[in-house]
Parts: structure tokens; sequence; C-alpha cells
């Protein structure tokens, strides 16, 4: 897929066009607080495009990260059913996406369940709400609130507090394409004994299909040759 992602933090909004490759991610940075970039600004970002055209290892590297986090990832996604203990909750109208009405649920942490990871440890204190689509058996969003605090190998690697809170968002974004929209996380705690606040939002947007087995070196010449114009007056 091709897309867009605008993740905003309380200090800025950027805006990027994103294309999957077999190579892993490739992303061209389009916009900053809703400006487009300066015309120096957006030569280097060319640059750093031609930077890792000339250095396949740079981009292999951001591959390999890629799947680290995919992993980690589907470590927690796979607990979920185990972590919690879920409670059908009265059901919400359809939405207009939804052929049937929603099934929400309330889940709670299991007390039975045993986090096999570092990952996990953060299921073992949270609760909230879940929507399911149930004609095509897809979770549509979740809505997570940590009810204690959380230590990450026994608080010295570090901590989150209660309190904080998540929300995700799935959707089909064609051809039958689910992929996650809308990522919000509201977080603070302290990581190798340093305070952090963990506060964003991710939106996910304007999904194009794109060759099957596309590589990273078309898809940056698929950037390059985006139209600036085009994309900059979409902000």
């Amino acid at each position: 897929m091709r897309y867009r992602l605008s993740k905003t933090s309380p200090r800025l909004t950027s805006t990027k066009l994103l294309i999957e490759t077999k190579d892993g991610l490739v992303a061209r940075l389009v916009s900053i607080n809703g400006r487009p970039l300066s015309a120096a600004d957006n030569q280097k970002e060319l640059n750093r495009l031609d930077g890792l055209l000339a250095d396949p290892s740079r981009q292999k590297h951001r591959k390999q990260s890629e799947d680290d986090d995919t992993a980690r990832a589907m470590k927690v996604l796979r607990a979920l059913p185990k972590a919690f203990l879920y409670e059908l909750a009265p059901t919400d109208a359809a939405s207009p996406a939804s052929p049937s009405p929603l099934l929400k649920f309330d889940f709670k942490p299991n007390p039975d369940f045993s986090p096999p990871d570092l990952e996990t440890q953060v299921l073992t204190e949270m609760s909230g709400n879940i929507w399911i689509e149930p004609a095509l058996a897809r979770v549509t969003r979740l809505e997570g609130h940590l009810q204690q605090d959380v230590d990450f190998g026994w608080g010295i690697l570090g901590r989150l507090n209660k309190g904080g809170w998540i929300v995700i968002e799935q959707a089909d974004v064609g051809q039958g394409s689910w992929r996650i929209v809308h990522f919000q996380m509201r977080m603070s705690g302290r990581v190798l004994f340093k305070s952090k606040v963990f506060d964003t939002v991710e939106d996910e947007s304007d999904f194009t299909p794109v060759t099957a087995g596309l590589g990273y070196r078309k898809a940056i010449q698929m950037l390059r040759q985006s139209d600036a114009a085009e994309d900059r007056a979409d902000h």
C-alpha cells in the first residue's frame, strides 16, 4: 500500500507519504505543523532518499527494525485471548462501514494469566473495551486503560504509571485489506531512571494499492516523482 501518515505530539505534527515494499517501508516527509517543507528542507529530504539508494545497508537496517517492532506487536496480539476476561456489553449501533451491528465487550485482566515476556507485562493491569465486526470477525476499536502502575524488569528497566491509556482503530482500507488507521496513546512513566511522557496520535489515510513485490528503489523513485504541489495542497 501507499498511504499518508499524520503524527501529532505536543511538540509538532508531521505528515509523511509512505510506500510499503518487500524491502520495508520507504517514507517522504511532506509537511510539518500543517505547512509544506521549505525548499531547503525538501531538498534535504530528497538527499536523504538518495542516501538510501546509495547505501542499501541503511534500508536493510530499517527493515530489520520494522520486523522487530512487528514481532513485539504480534506477541501482544497473540496474548489478548488469554490475558483478559471478556464480558459482552450492550450492543452498539451498526457503523456505516459495517454490514451488521458491532459487538462490544468489556475486558479486565485475567488473574490466571502469567505474562511470558516484557511486551505482555502491561496487559496484567489493563482494562477497557473492544469492538468487533461479527460478520468479518475483525476488531474495529480497542480502548485500554492502566488501572495500576506496571513495572518492567522489577522496576529497573522502567515503569508505566497508572492512568495511562491507548486507543486503536482498524478499518478495511480497500480490497479487503485491514489496517490500523488510528492510534492514540497517553502514558507517563520512567525508562532507565528517566521520566518519560508518551503523548502521540497517529492517523493513516489515502491508502492506494501498489504492485506486489515492489522494491524499495522503485518506491523511492515514486516518492521523488510525487507531485509536490499536489502533496502540499492537501495541507
